[in-house]
């Protein structure tokens, strides 16, 4: 199984010969205005793409956590083939099919297609009321037989809802949405260094893929913070923070 960090949230992860984009966001960098009321006023996305867009679209399948403007974009909407399998939670199946995509499967709880397993599962994007008003995210394990499974856990904090989900599962692999993003007001709206440590302090096992960082202006922590963090308080051995382009073989 491979993991390759294109930006951001995007990834493409090659499992039984298939290649899933996860949460395609194919913008030009700067072309999108940021969110208000915060420090790094820049535009969005912060980087280019590491990588042509050819060599990204270039896939079996994709899989989108939710549509978030920083998870699928319009220009993904534009420039994916509209017969491509769209795998998705049941919240955003009409959204993709009024981008003119025929072939979407809004997920419930479990999905098989082409002897890759996928299962859904929840989270929480923030705290308290936050979390409710960026409702629905969902997370996603991928699973095929002689391969380790990842857990994608999307857009969400350390919370019983992801402590559940590697009870259930047993991932061997996590992708984690770092970059503690947080608006004006209010907590963090994915993890954090406390995320990670809570993680890793609990899965010794796990091996840990933080991305989401250094492409948004909302994300606070850097993959350099992050990597000091790490260092500084002997976490663990077991997580990776890949550059955009990087990849992971598990």
């Amino acid at each position: 199984m491979k993991i390759q960090l294109i930006r951001h949230a995007t990834l493409i992860i090659s499992v039984n010969n298939k290649r899933i984009l996860v949460d395609p966001v194919l913008s030009e960098s700067g072309s999108m205005e940021p969110i208000k009321k915060i420090p790094n006023q820049n535009y969005n996305p912060l980087v280019e793409l590491p990588t042509s867009i050819d060599n990204i679209t270039n896939c079996d399948a994709v899989l989108v956590t939710h549509t978030h403007r920083d998870h699928f974009d319009e220009a993904a909407a534009k420039l994916l083939p509209k017969s491509i399998p769209i795998f998705c939670q049941p919240k955003d199946e009409l959204k993709l099919h009024s981008y003119g995509f025929s072939d979407v499967h809004p997920i419930k709880y479990t999905y098989i297609w082409n002897n890759i397993l996928f299962n859904r599962t929840k989270g929480k994007h923030g705290h308290g009321v936050l979390a409710m008003k960026m409702a629905p995210v969902s997370g996603f394990v991928v699973s095929s037989q002689g391969e380790p499974s990842v857990y994608i856990a999307g857009d969400t904090i350390w919370c019983k809802e992801v402590e559940k989900s590697i009870e259930k599962f047993k991932p061997e692999v996590v992708v984690c949405n770092c970059g503690g993003a947080q608006f004006s007001f209010g907590k963090p709206i994915t993890m954090a260094t406390k995320d990670i440590d809570e993680i890793c302090c609990r899965y010794a096992n796990i091996k840990v893929v933080a991305v989401h960082m250094d492409a948004w202006n909302h994300c606070r922590l850097s993959r350099r913070y992050l990597r000091n963090y790490i260092n500084a308080n002997k976490i663990t051995s077991n997580v990776f923070i890949p550059e955009d382009g990087e990849l992971l073989i598990f």
